[in-house]
């Protein structure tokens, strides 16, 4: 085959160090935004991009010349520079892992509309009850105590 090609759907999952509300409102779609121009340069085109005030959904697809890792090194570390000079939190930090769940083309739409309905979603279950549903849902096994930070 002389020619490499992929579809990898990833959706991400991350929060602000100890889930520290630092994504104020009026920041909000200017940090999606960024992150959304991160994607892109790394040639893993966002999707849908939200989230609340203490993390966020990304739903990209990822290039094939970036491990799923480094895409998150480079989104995080991108935006958090950003969110210290442009967003109003000098303090700003994420926390030191990240999820990342595999998405079929039959599921992207019902993952944007979950993306979208962050704020609603939230209102009745915590990140944390959130994120662990999520590892149930993809077997992943991991130990509560290293989960958080």
């Amino acid at each position: 085959m002389p020619q490499s090609l992929s579809k990898v759907l990833l959706h991400l999952v991350f929060s602000t160090k100890h889930r520290e509300p630092f994504i104020a409102p009026v920041v909000r779609p200017r940090l999606h935004a960024y992150i959304v121009g991160i994607l892109d340069n790394l040639k893993s085109p966002s999707i849908q991009t939200g989230g609340v005030e203490d993390h966020v959904h990304i739903l990209c697809a990822l290039s094939r010349t970036i491990s799923q890792a480094d895409l998150v090194e480079e989104v995080k570390k991108g935006s958090s520079k950003w969110m210290k000079a442009e967003g109003g939190a000098p303090a700003f930090a994420w926390q030191a892992g990240y999820g990342a769940f595999s998405i079929g083309e039959s599921q992207v739409d019902a993952v944007v509309r979950y993306i979208r309905n962050q704020e609603e979603h939230h209102r009745k279950i915590t990140f944390q009850e959130e994120y662990r549903r999520f590892l149930q849902r993809y077997k992943v096994p991991y130990d509560e105590r290293y989960v958080w930070d």
